[in-house]
Order: C-alpha cells, then structure tokens, then sequence
C-alpha cells in the first residue's frame, strides 16, 4: 500500500479543479484525509456521495484543521477573505498552496495573512475545461500538463519539495517559475486568448440581428471554438483580469498593435505580409503538437460523452 504524501489534505473550493484535485490524490494515494470546502449544501453532498473527499465543510477553517498542504481552488477574489479565515486554524509547519492563473498577486492577497511557520508556494496546474461543479472533474485532468510552481526566492526547501511531489505524483510536469514572468506569460497563452474570445463572441451576438441568426445556425469551426472559451466561468475570469491587470493592459496593448498592422495589409493587398504571418503561425501551431500539448487529430467539437473536453485552462 502506497504511503500518503500527506496526512490530511484540505482543498478549499471543490469545484472542476478541485474536484479533479481530490480524484487525481485518491487515485494515487497521496492522502489520509482529504476535507473539502464548498458554499454549496448540494455540492457538499456530491463530494461525499462520489466519495472524492472524506469530509466536506462550509466553514474553511474547520477544513484546514491538522492539514499538511492547503489548496486554495476558489476563485481568485477569495483569496484575502480565505486567507483571514483559515490562519488562525493552520497548524506550524503546514503549506499553503493554490491553482490560480495569477501568482505575484498571492503573495500580496494570502502571504500577510499566514501565521510565522506556514509555508506559502503558490501553483498552477496549466490544465481545464468550461465545466464546473464537482462533479465535472476527473482524475486525469492534470495527466502529462504542466503545473507551475512560483515560490519566494526565500521559500523553503522542502516545502516546495512536497509540492513539487504532490504534482509530480498527481501526474503533472512540474516548473518553477518567477511570479511575475508566469503573469506575462499567462497573460500572452491564456488571459489575451480569453479575452478575444468574449470579445468576438460579444460581437457576433451583437450582429445577429443583422445575419438573421445565421452566424449561430452556420458557426464554424473558428467561431465554435471561440464560443467555447467563451463558455468559461464569468467570475473566475473577471478575477483573473482585474488582478493581471498590468500584464493582460501589456500585452493587449501590442496585440493591438499587431492587429493594426494586419489591417494596413489586408487594406493595402499586401499578400506577402499575410502569407508570411500565416506561416509564422502555422509553425507555432506544429511546435505546440511537438511539444505534447496538443494532438494532431482534427476536432470537430463532437466529443462523446465519456471523453471529457480538455479546453480552456484552470
């Protein structure tokens, strides 16, 4: 029989990551106990009916009691309120984690608040879909995908070992990174893609009273997959915009001016200039295939019911 990595798990927020989270730690054994918190009576009952927690809570400071690692899993504008409510229950020697797509704020918005020997090493598992609930999560969410590791430069070692392990073992490739450069990087392969997706959407919806419904009724691939980003939580990515605020204003900022300069060549007729930004990125898009973080196989959007979508992160 494997030995827990931990001897109790404390996951605050149950929804699809966490919920994935718990599936992933039961199905490798990596701990005694895992307590789950969630606002809801009825996702309290799901955890425990699907039996991917031993405990579920409202109150997270009765979750964290004797916890080893703490994940924060709830939407990002939670966090100070977490923060102030689980200290005064966080045992010496326990570690704070989270899965949010912005770090250098964590440190601002959870760090304060933490007790003199808890130990906070922020994350993010790179992996995700529209859905949420507990029950929209599963095991193999995390399989193979990056997760992102962003300690201070001060932060202990064996602290970030056991994190390190815990995704290791979950079935992530692990990667420590500087706070702020994983915010520009997310901003640039995530939060700006997200970002035009409602915004096209928005547009569309915006137009179908022009096209007489026909921009629904004949998506195509392009428009389908934007929609689906688009699909995901509203508040999740209302958060994450206004804290990788600086980030996401920079690199909008030249994605604007890129998209000015597409304009000019579309206007001019220069076809050079189109034909070689299309090759560009055509050769980005083979690089990510290579690089095991996408497949070859064409997806036309009909996904049968026991293959969960992978789709937009966190």
């Amino acid at each position: 029989m494997t030995t827990p990595l931990v001897g109790k798990l404390a996951l605050i927020g149950v929804g699809l990551i966490g919920s994935s989270i718990a599936r992933a730690a039961k199905r490798g054994g990596l701990a005694g106990h895992i307590a789950g918190v969630t606002r809801s009576a009825g996702s309290r009952d799901a955890c425990l009916e699907l039996g991917i927690v031993d405990s579920a809570h409202l109150d997270p400071a009765d979750a964290v009691v004797d916890a080893d690692l703490i994940i924060l899993c709830s939407h990002l504008g939670t966090y100070v309120d977490v923060a102030r409510a689980i200290a005064p229950a966080l045992k010496p020697g326990a570690i704070v984690s989270d899965v949010g797509s912005v770090k250098a704020q964590v440190f601002e918005q959870v760090g304060p608040h933490l007790p003199a020997g808890v130990h906070l090493i922020p994350g993010h598992p790179v992996a995700g879909t529209e859905q949420s609930g507990p029950r929209s999560g599963f095991a193999e969410l995390f399989d193979d995908r990056w997760c992102i590791l962003t300690p201070a430069a001060d932060a202990d070692a064996k602290a970030i070992a056991l994190v390190h392990d815990f995704w290791t073992r979950i079935g992530s490739r692990v990667e420590l990174m500087e706070a702020q450069h994983h915010d520009l990087v997310l901003a640039v392969t995530s939060h700006l893609p997200h970002l035009i997706a409602y915004n096209i959407v928005g547009t569309a919806d915006d137009l179908e009273t022009v096209t007489e419904s026909e921009v629904i009724k004949y998506s195509a691939g392009g428009f389908r997959d934007f929609t689906r980003i688009a699909a995901s939580d509203p508040e999740f990515w209302r958060d994450v915009f206004l804290t990788n605020r600086e980030a996401v204003l920079e690199v909008l900022g030249r994605f604007t001016e890129d998209l000015f300069a597409l304009q000019r060549a579309i206007r001019w007729n220069d076809g050079d200039a189109l034909f070689e930004l299309f090759s560009r990125t055509r050769a980005i898009r083979r690089g990510i295939i290579d690089a095991g973080q996408e497949t070859a196989a064409p997806d036309f959007g009909r996904w049968l019911p026991s293959e969960p979508e992978d789709g937009g992160e966190e």
